[in-house]
């Protein structure tokens, strides 16, 4: 007995499900301190204060753009 039609699609629909449509590239890295401030990013966005209830996403770009301001300060 094999998978009929409906079951292809149904494992289709799963697949296409879990292959991160929702998910986004990222743009390329521009500089050694764009991959830092990304690492830092992605390390501190699980554990960063949210009391204001942001997704991940949004805490993540602040703490990316808070990481950046503090590298363009020390070039200076």
């Amino acid at each position: 007995m094999g998978m009929g039609r409906s079951g292809f699609i149904c494992v289709g629909l799963v697949a296409a499900a879990l292959s991160g449509g929702a998910a986004r590239a990222e743009p390329p890295i521009r500089s050694p301190q764009d991959a830092a401030c990304r690492n830092e990013a992605r390390a501190k966005v699980f554990s960063a204060p949210n009391p204001r209830g942001l997704e991940l996403e949004v805490i993540g770009r602040q703490i990316y753009h808070a990481c950046m301001r503090r590298a363009k300060g020390r070039r200076r």
